[in-house]
């Protein structure tokens, strides 16, 4: 990912985080909200842009499983594999979801649009089985609801 207007995009990112007292974080964050992903070079303009050890960033970057250094779907599927999600049939949504989207965890679907991913808790277990589609939460799933929910994102 390279270019004059990237970078300068992300010199805007940076800089309305540079009052913060650790903003490596956010930029991230934002970073990959704009583009969906964290790209390697874009990794390494950071670490320069905040004199960071590139270790650093790429430590962040790699550490939290809601940042990506791999393209990721329009859609990022999480499914709570949880006690209490297990317990309630997290195992079946991921199931459902797999036959859904044609695709298995970890994957993204050919189109772009999907990316489907487990995680340790979502914490809204009074709704389990639950998954979070981008920022939404959806929980008391069942294979009709998830079609449903699919559906919306279609």
């Amino acid at each position: 990912m390279t270019g004059l207007a990237v970078y300068e995009e992300i010199d805007e990112i940076i800089g309305k985080h540079q009052e913060e007292k650790t903003p490596l974080l956010s930029i991230l964050q934002e970073i990959q909200e704009r583009w969906r992903y964290l790209p390697g070079d874009v990794l390494g303009y950071v670490s320069r842009k905040l004199d960071v050890p590139s270790s650093m960033v790429w430590g962040v970057a790699t550490f939290y499983s809601f940042l990506k250094t791999e393209p990721a779907g329009e859609y990022v599927i999480r499914v709570c594999c949880n006690a209490p999600c297990h317990v309630n049939g997290s195992v079946d949504v991921l199931k459902t979801l797999q036959k859904e989207l044609g695709i298995k965890e970890g994957e993204t679907s050919r189109d772009g649009k999907f990316t489907l991913e487990t995680t340790s808790c979502l914490g809204v277990c009074g709704v389990a089985p639950a998954m979070m589609i981008n920022d939404v939460t959806y929980g008391n799933l069942s294979e009709d609801r998830i079609r449903e929910i699919l559906a919306l994102y279609r």
